[in-house]
């Protein structure tokens, strides 16, 4: 009896193996399968980006031509199929700036103040935050100078929460980036009018 008990549990110890080697071939085989169609979609995808990508020559010579295009529309009114408006900037960014700064972003029904804090060239972007504030309707549809009363008290309140890693040198100005949605034809660095609308708003920048 013993005996026979030992080639059944030989024979379902070697019926296990052969169905384990079974299982384990599949498997295999399984993988195999799916890293060859993974090795075709890759070589599929490959093919459509190459395909589908610009030539560098072509982007510089889209480059050159819009180059041109703003160069003509901000000599003439019309000179160009490129609307430009000339913006009063009189200087620029030179990535080696540190300290906090602020940004006013104006669109539609809603404001976004935001605080960063810069590291320098090598320090970038250290910290930020920001704060939404909806426009009231009545605002919407009211003078300049309440819209922008109401703009300038929630930006004081959320340059007075600055926070003690914000804290600027006594005898520093705060600096503060201001864009506006909406397209502007400027007279001055502080004075432009609203274009494209029903109707023509004097606009008094910050």
């Amino acid at each position: 009896m013993k005996q026979g008990m030992g080639k059944v549990a030989v024979g379902a110890a070697v019926i296990g193996a052969a169905a384990v080697v079974g299982v384990t071939a599949l498997v295999v085989r399984q993988r195999m399968k799916n890293s060859s169609r993974w090795a075709r979609a890759m070589a599929i995808l490959k093919e459509f980006e190459e395909k589908c990508a610009t030539p560098d020559a072509k982007l510089r010579q889209v480059a050159d031509a819009m180059t041109v295009e703003m160069h003509a529309g901000l000599a003439s009114e019309g000179g160009s199929k490129l609307k430009m408006l000339i913006s009063y900037v009189d200087s620029l960014p030179t990535g080696n700036e540190e300290g906090a700064f602020y940004a006013l972003d104006l669109g539609g029904t809603n404001f976004r103040v935001l605080r960063v804090q810069l590291g320098g060239k090598t320090g970038g972007i250290v910290h930020q935050e920001f704060a939404e504030v909806s426009i009231p309707p009545a605002l919407m549809s009211g003078t300049s100078d309440a819209l922008f009363d109401y703009i300038v008290e929630k930006l004081a309140s959320f340059v007075a929460e600055e926070e003690q890693r914000f804290n600027q040198p006594p005898d520093r100005q705060k600096e503060l980036g201001f864009t506006f949605s909406f397209p502007v034809m400027q007279t001055s660095l502080n004075t432009g009018t609203i274009i494209g609308g029903r109707r023509a708003f004097l606009l008094v920048m910050l």
